[in-house]
């Protein structure tokens, strides 16, 4: 494994250990020219890639890293950790697995995050919701707003969504 830091191949695993479920495994490494440790996860690769289908039609790969930039996009400035995200992305992908086998819409996708992040950011939701929903006006994107606004299932460090 190339060391991140300074580029070097020669590293010794500190730590194994299962993660998410028994899927991943995340291995603590530690680099032997440089002494900097980091952190590799390893996971199986589907045989069988699913295809997601887009709005237009189109289908594309199922790429976990596309769902990731977009949520970090929309938590820019968020106090969202990377765990919480990594478990956003896990859950949808769960769903993902679970319900379809070949094809997914990318429109499932985008309701699987989006409740999420909901659950833990209405901010976030809100920007998320801002492109993957495609709103064709402004009043659209306030309604969405105030609906979030009025729902009561907020995370333990969620604040409100506008102050009176």
């Amino acid at each position: 494994m190339q060391c991140p830091f300074c580029g070097q191949d020669k590293d010794k695993v500190i730590d194994s250990r299962s993660s998410e479920g028994g899927r991943v495994v995340r291995r603590r490494r530690e680099c032997l020219p440089c002494t900097r440790r980091f952190t590799t996860y390893e996971r199986v690769e589907a045989s069988i890639r699913i295809q997601v289908v887009k709005k237009d039609g189109s289908r594309e790969p199922y790429q976990r890293e596309k769902m990731i930039e977009g949520l970090e996009k929309s938590c820019y400035k968020r106090a969202i950790s990377g765990d919480q995200l990594r478990e956003i992305v896990e859950t949808a992908e769960e769903q993902i697995f679970k319900k379809f086998d070949k094809e997914v819409p990318s429109i499932f996708i985008g309701d699987a995050l989006s409740m999420k992040l909901r659950e833990i950011d209405k901010i976030a939701y809100i920007r998320f919701a801002s492109v993957y929903r495609d709103f064709t006006d402004v009043g659209e994107l306030i309604d969405e707003a105030q609906d979030a606004k009025r729902d009561t299932v907020v995370g333990p460090e969620q604040r409100e969504l506008f102050s009176e």
